[in-house]
């Protein structure tokens, strides 16, 4: 039985503002925005070449096993690029708030690159919710 994550839902105060800052400034493909019944709102939104999706909701009950997140409370959903030194150019063009290129090296986080699959960069949604952009060696495709 295959077992694939294909939906991650980020918890948000304005589903229009966040729609834009990952849409726009991000640039995720919008996939669905619909009311699914009144009041009751569905955006998700698809990485460029991802499997798994993300989902931004109001309006929507939970589920009695699955207690609501906080707005903001969300973090380290990690994206992977080949080239984060591109990566980081496009999101910082695009008003995104990133940190400088950073590794883990012998006294913890420090800036610039690292070695393969030791490049990172972070950023932050309007609410808060953390996300970590690391560079991998291919495209998920070829690994």
């Amino acid at each position: 039985m295959d077992l694939t994550l294909e939906v991650a839902q980020v918890p948000v105060t304005d589903v229009d503002r966040a729609k834009a800052f990952y849409a726009e400034a991000v640039g995720f493909r919008v996939d669905l925005d619909q009311e699914v019944a009144p009041g009751m709102r569905i955006v998700q939104l698809t990485p460029p070449g991802s499997r798994c999706s993300v989902v931004l909701m109001s309006g929507m009950p939970n589920h009695p096993e699955q207690p609501a997140m906080a707005p903001g409370s969300l973090h380290a959903l990690q994206l992977c690029v080949t080239d984060i030194a591109a990566a980081h150019a496009g999101l910082a063009e695009r008003g995104v708030p990133v940190t400088p290129v950073q590794h883990v090296g012998e006294r913890g986080w420090e800036d610039g690159p690292g070695e393969e699959w030791n490049s990172f960069l972070f950023f932050k949604d309007p609410d808060g919710n953390s996300w970590c952009v690391q560079e991998a060696p291919s495209p998920l495709s070829e690994r």
